[in-house]
């Protein structure tokens, strides 16, 4: 299982690399403490940002290295490991499967205990990459809806 240090939060490395501004991280804060959610959803939900940025900002906060999946092909095989509504649920797919690691790309890798459902679910040692949300559910729709009965 990878434990990670959080060192910065979201907002400040978005602050930092000047992708947002502090009014725009306030106000976003604001919605989020009223809507729920994540941070990284509501700052590209207002406009301020965009998901690349903040699949960019977590790899670099968190060392999760970033794979986009527009054009990557997943192994039909590899769906069996990870039911199509815990794909769902926690906007992952299955990426790869090399001895007992299970390789898995994500849009929030900080989501608590994902990663050890995931884990027991598979019965695998997990590998996380980050990607945008959108990337994740196309990639769903596209595997699990072509494949699901």
């Amino acid at each position: 299982m990878l434990k990670r240090v959080i060192s910065k939060k979201l907002g400040e490395l978005l602050l930092e690399r000047k992708l947002i501004t502090q009014e725009q991280l306030q106000h976003a804060l604001k919605v989020q403490a009223a809507k729920g959610g994540l941070l990284g959803e509501t700052l590209v939900s207002l406009g301020y940002t965009t998901e690349e940025s903040v699949a960019q900002a977590l790899t670099t906060q968190y060392g999760f290295p970033y794979l986009p999946l527009k054009n990557y092909t997943i192994d039909s095989d590899l769906l069996r490991l990870i039911p199509e509504n815990v794909a769902r649920q926690y906007c992952l797919v299955p990426v790869d499967h090399i001895g007992n690691t299970l390789t898995i790309a994500m849009a929030d890798p900080l989501n608590p205990g994902v990663l050890e459902d995931i884990e027991m679910l598979s019965r695998c040692s997990v590998q996380v990459f980050v990607s945008t949300g959108s990337e994740v559910m196309e990639a769903i729709q596209r595997c699990y809806g072509d494949n699901h009965a």
